[in-house]
């Protein structure tokens, strides 16, 4: 640890601390820092100053910037006006502490002894509102446990009208035994789910949004946003349809009595809306109402189970058996143990599909994560209990019902015969029921087989199984009432899809969604004047199915991208698990129903569709992340163990942008050949010291990252920091890309001002260059009328005062231009627009392939004519030739380009390639060089070493000579490309290599700029290595 003394201060406070401005009073007093001074050995306690900037504790017997381990270090939540706590930074640690009130850091917490042990509890971080002078106490939310929060909750929305009314017609036509395996078929589907939900929900710290929140968080915005509205719908829908199943039991009691009040239709819905408007009274009363509610709910559906198992072991009276009820007997289960099909639905997964939605319901808790104590214990536990003491019952139920009642029986007294009658057939027989007439006619009205209300028969109340029916389609009604706006709160916070952030605000100390109860409400209301929803129902179980399927696929990615921040606490998964409930549910959503599955998937693909088109700006860092990095991870290593082909070969540019505003143009040019195609990386040489520039690089890279991603320019950016241009260049040079995915062409802008430039710049720019012919690079440097850096014009918006002094135009490094590279106004600030952005119709793409480089002369303007914005250009290459041979050196160029399947067509040979240029150009190169000669009248090579020594940049009188051939030539291409060129749309051209130490760096530059010069179209000068990037073989 970094240690300090303990300065010689009074005894303020005894808290052990002292603060960054205690240290520099004492440091500015003429101590220094590590000077020991009295009571500072690793025993003393003397006290020291406290402040509320306070960093320094006394920790481990001696005075420290650093701290222990302390929760509050890693929670990234914090109350209004609570002072924000963390750990000292690096710098804090190592550097040298500096006088920067900006800087100074709020206090740590308070320590509980003197060996710096943090207070206990997830709540250490947080400030006590108690005792602060001037802030009210904010009242505590309700919160719920495992038990009361989850358990019950999940247990009443499992349960429902099926329990009650299918289960024991299930019983009939499957028998018991199947009847249990399609118990615990289901089970294992809604285990698995159960296991997956408990893993999801204890990696991290859960907050409200339940199952948007769980999927979202894990798979990133796209799924859990399209499965966070589709789920929040079907439970506002879900709503309806619970009502009104609870409506047409009460509708068909008030027809046994003749009291309907209209008619049997609109007394659905009369009962409906009455029903939903209570429900919404209880929900909006609060959640401690609501899970009373539910307690009493819950309570009834026992009452009435107990009521029920009562009812089995009492014996049966002579109206009960007439109805198929005989107690329990041996030989009624092992005839019901077997299947007995019937009926449209009498098949195995036909009696599937219609159980599976009674086993559903197990999200019930989660949806409401917001509102527990700790959803990383009450989620887990709570879910799985439910899961478990729900299937006893289910089991329990058709195992007993099935011991007791038979298939077939009229309810008629007048049945009974003596045991043993003839020709009585059936089990009732031996019961002395003689049922044979109805069975065979198919008549019958009881029995398993035929009477929905078998549970309410054998009971020994009635009334008690009407009760659990209200009780069981009420607490589902009133679990998906509230998990609906839950849900959809956390989707509005959140602003993946717009028009919908009205929904999110929250209300009173539990932040209750009360805009969103009143639009469930509605919708509920909505679906319950339809008053028909079997068309509907099937969707809602496919739209409950496809959030299970994504919850175990959540789980199953999570875990094979091998995430290290993947570490739940909940041990009992495994991730072939987690898939294979993935998969049996989308298996089991075409059992249900084929079309509504079809239904299901097509809206989740379109709002998957709409988020992916979007964009959202959210980072949550799901598996889908850590998925992407394993991926290019794999295959980077993938590309490192096989060998480079030609074929294969692409143009991967290291472009010296300096910041990437600054020169759009040359990031645009190469981003249009680059994109979905090859690497881009931009480059920025940051020069200065290191310490004041590595802030600064820290600071910018994000900003410039995103103004790419704004400018939808597919590319990376990197910035070194060096003393000069050079030697930063070098570095990227070597140390940029990965694996093969390195960059193979340095693309860079034209030097304008080369020769107002000091002549070291002028040295290090072609020195750049043949650093990159030296690490067998390809150059592309480009040039255009108007020039590359915009900085000046940024500029005049942020200081007007700027000067073009301050940044020169040097097509690579940078200098800092204040404010144009701040981070929160480049990803914001006006786009420059440039001419690789507009349609260029049909110009030309002039290439003029005078040397072979080995094809990257023809390989861009190639990629660059694949694009739309340039599709329409025509291509035309231009070859030096001899006049006498124009037709046989034409024939032969064009046969190699059609070998190479580039389409280039139009060839022109230059035969007037070698003439003398015009004299009032000659006389322009030479007023061009002539501030560069060295003006040696051809001495000795020792004298013109002698008069170079300081300035090798000038150019001795035998240079001049030596190249005078090849100056001549740059001067008639000019001539050439001002005659053929001047309308193109873009000018390729191989540029000439100054040979290093022979060729000065002035003369070299004059060659370029007299090639270039006076030329309207953006003009690309690139040479490759000399290695073939072009070929026409198939291996």
């Amino acid at each position: 640890m970094a240690e300090l003394p303990i300065p010689d201060l009074p005894p303020a406070h005894c808290s052990g601390r002292f603060t960054i401005s205690t240290l520099l009073a004492m440091e500015e007093g003429g101590r220094g820092p590590y000077t020991p001074t009295e009571g500072s050995s690793c025993d003393s306690i003397q006290p020291t100053h406290l402040s509320s900037s306070t960093l320094c504790t006394r920790t481990f017997g001696y005075n420290t910037v650093d701290v222990v381990p302390a929760y509050e270090h890693y929670a990234n939540s914090k109350g209004v006006g609570d002072p924000r706590k963390g750990r000292p930074s690096l710098a804090d640690l190592h550097s040298i502490l500096k006088p920067d009130p900006g800087r100074l850091r709020t206090p740590v917490s308070d320590l509980q002894q003197s060996n710096g042990l943090p207070e206990a509890g997830p709540e250490a971080g947080l400030e006590e509102a108690e005792g602060e002078p001037g802030r009210d106490s904010v009242p505590e939310p309700v919160r719920f446990g495992w038990v009361k929060g989850v358990m019950i909750r999940c247990m009443l929305n499992i349960w429902g009208v099926i329990l009650y009314l299918r289960l024991p017609w299930i019983t009939a036509q499957a028998g018991i035994a199947l009847t249990w395996l399609i118990i615990l078929m289901s089970v294992t589907v809604t285990t698995i789910t159960g296991l997956s939900i408990s893993a999801i929900s204890t990696n991290g710290k859960v907050k409200s949004g339940g199952t948007y929140f769980l999927i979202s968080r894990s798979l990133g915005p796209e799924l859990g946003g399209s499965i966070g509205l589709i789920f929040a719908f079907a439970n506002a829908v879900a709503v309806a349809m619970h009502t009104v199943g609870f409506a047409e039991t009460v509708r068909d009691l008030l027809q046994e009595h003749n009291s309907l009040i209209v008619d049997p239709t609109n007394d659905i819905r009369i009962i409906g809306v009455i029903t939903v408007t209570v429900l919404l009274g209880i929900s909006l009363a609060g959640m401690e109402w609501e899970a009373k509610a539910q307690i009493l709910f819950f309570l009834v559906i026992l009452v009435s189970f107990i009521n029920y198992l009562v009812g089995t072991v009492i014996p049966a009276t002579a109206e009960k058996q007439a109805k198929g009820f005989f107690s329990y007997r041996a030989d009624i289960f092992a005839q019901n143990f077997v299947p007995n099909w019937r009926g449209p639905e009498g098949s195995f997964f036909g009696l599937f599909s219609i159980f599976f939605p009674s086993a559903t319901g197990i999200l019930a808790g989660a949806n409401i994560s917001g509102d527990l104590k700790d959803p990383a214990v009450a989620i887990p536990k709570g879910t799985l209990m439910a899961i478990f003491w729900t299937t006893m019952s289910y089991l329990v139920l058709s195992a007993t019902i099935g011991a007791c009642v038979v298939r077939d029986a009229s309810g008629s007294l007048n049945d009974s015969v003596a045991m043993g009658s003839p020709g009585c057939e059936g089990l009732a027989c031996s019961f002395g029921w003689n049922f044979t007439a109805c069975t065979q006619q198919q008549s019958c009205r009881y029995g398993l087989s035929n009477y929905y209300q078998s549970m309410s028969m054998v009971s020994g109340f009635g009334p008690l199984i009407t009760a659990g029916i209200f009780g069981a389609t009420l607490s589902s009604a009133l679990a998906c009432l509230v998990s609906a706006p839950k849900v959809f709160q956390c989707l509005c916070k959140d602003q993946l899809y717009p028009l919908i952030g009205f929904f999110g605000k929250g209300y009173g100390r539990n932040s209750e969604p009360i805009r969103g109860y009143m639009l469930t409400y509605v919708i509920a209301i909505g679906f319950i004047l339809i008053a028909e929803l079997n068309a509907i129902a099937p969707i809602i179980s496919n739209f409950f199915l496809c959030s299970y399927a994504l919850i175990n696929f959540s789980c199953f990615h999570a875990s094979i991208t091998n995430s290290p921040g993947w570490r739940p606490s909940f041990r009992y998964y495994s991730k072939w698990t987690a898939l294979f409930g993935a998969a049996v549910s989308v298996v089991i959503m075409f059992l249900l129903t084929w079309w509504a599955a079809l239904i299901a998937f097509g809206i989740v693909i379109f709002l998957l569709g709409y988020v992916l088109y979007k964009k959202p700006d959210v980072n949550w860092g799901s598996s889908v992340q850590a998925s992407s990095y394993n991926m290019a991870l794999s295959y980077s290593v993938g590309l490192s163990e096989v060998d480079e082909h030609i074929k294969n070969y692409r143009p991967q540019c290291l472009v010296l942008t300096g910041p990437p505003n600054f020169r759009p143009a040359l990031v645009d040019f190469v981003g249009t050949f680059t994109k979905n195609l090859s690497l881009m990386l931009c480059g920025n040489v940051l020069i200065g010291p290191r310490k004041q520039k590595m802030t600064e690089s820290q600071l910018m890279a994000d900003g410039h990252t995103k103004w790419l991603m704004k400018r939808k320019i597919k590319a990376f950016y990197t910035d070194v920091v060096a003393e000069d241009l050079r030697s930063g260049v070098q570095m990227l040079i070597q140390a940029a890309g990965l694996g093969k995915m390195r960059p193979n062409i340095l693309v860079l802008g034209y030097k304008r001002n080369w020769r107002t430039a000091s002549p070291q710049s002028l040295e290090d720019y072609v020195g750049i260059l043949h650093d990159a012919f030296d690490f067998k690079y390809g150059v592309c440097l480009m040039r255009m009328k108007e020039g590359l850096n915009v900085s000046r014009v940024l500029q005049t918006h942020v200081n007007p005062t700027f000067e073009a002094a301050e940044h020169p135009e040097n097509g690579t490094g940078s200098r800092a231009a204040p404010g144009t590279g701040n981070p929160t106004t480049l990803a914001s600030e006006q786009q420059a627009s440039t001419i690789f952005q507009s349609e260029q119709g049909k110009k030309t793409i002039d290439i003029y392939w005078l040397f072979d480089d080995g094809g990257l002369t023809l390989l861009i303007p190639y990629l660059l004519g694949r694009k739309k914005r340039w599709g329409k250009c025509k291509i035309r290459v231009f070859v030096g030739g001899q006049i006498n041979r124009m037709d046989e050196e034409r024939k032969a160029i064009v046969s190699l380009l059609s070998k190479f399947r580039l389409g280039f067509h139009e060839v022109h040979i230059l035969p007037d390639i070698n003439q003398k240029p015009r004299p009032e150009h000659i006389k322009r190169f030479d007023e061009l060089i002539a501030p560069f000669r060295l003006n040696d009248g051809f001495k000795d090579e020792a004298t013109v070493n002698e008069m170079r020594q300081g300035c090798p940049w000038k150019i001795s009188d035998e240079e001049v000579d030596k190249n005078r051939a090849k100056s001549l030539r740059q001067v008639r291409l000019n001539e050439i490309l001002l005659d053929y060129s001047r309308d193109a749309a873009l000018i390729a051209i191989t540029p000439p290599i100054g040979r290093k130490g022979r060729c000065p760096s002035s003369l070299y530059m004059a060659w370029l700029e007299t090639l270039s010069q006076d030329l309207r179209p953006p003009i690309i000068l690139t040479r490759g290595n000399q290695e073939n990037v072009l070929t026409f073989y198939c291996q």
